[in-house]
């Protein structure tokens, strides 16, 4: 087996390129790591979170999670407070300096976003995101059969 041709590595290696890409908007003018990001853009659309849920929504790790979340609190970004269901967790909320950090990135993340599919044909676009889904979907149904 050759590795540069192993369809996994291959796909590691667009997502990677992808997100340093993308992760150059935020890191480079803003100072985000790329999981403080991932947590900004989940609050930003869910309003407020419980901690632990934003393990699977983020697809980072607990322990990304736990250290994104006090990097964040320590700038400012997020609070976090008892869950009125569970003392034991913890409610992550987004300050209003999060809200407005995360309305200054995103016309930039969208430009970049584009840009990149600017390279696809409409179709080719297209197709990518209907073989993205259908893989993942594959890949799902492998994992809940083992």
């Amino acid at each position: 087996m050759k590795l540069q041709a192993f369809f996994p590595y291959q796909l590691a290696q667009l997502a990677e390129a992808v997100s340093r890409s993308v992760a150059s908007v935020y890191a480079d003018r803003f100072g985000l790591s790329r999981d403080e990001w991932r947590i900004l853009a989940a609050l930003a659309e869910q309003g407020q979170m419980q901690a632990s849920d934003l393990v699977p929504h983020t697809s980072l790790d607990k322990m990304q999670v736990s250290r994104a979340l006090g990097r964040m609190e320590t700038a400012g970004l997020i609070l976090r407070e008892p869950s009125p269901e569970d003392a034991r967790a913890r409610i992550v909320k987004p300050t209003a300096q999060a809200r407005r950090l995360y309305r200054k990135i995103v016309p930039m993340v969208e430009e970049r976003e584009a840009y990149l599919l600017q390279a696809l044909s409409a179709s080719e676009r297209e197709l990518l995101l209907r073989a993205m889904q259908t893989i993942r979907t594959r890949a799902m149904e492998q994992d809940a059969a083992q």
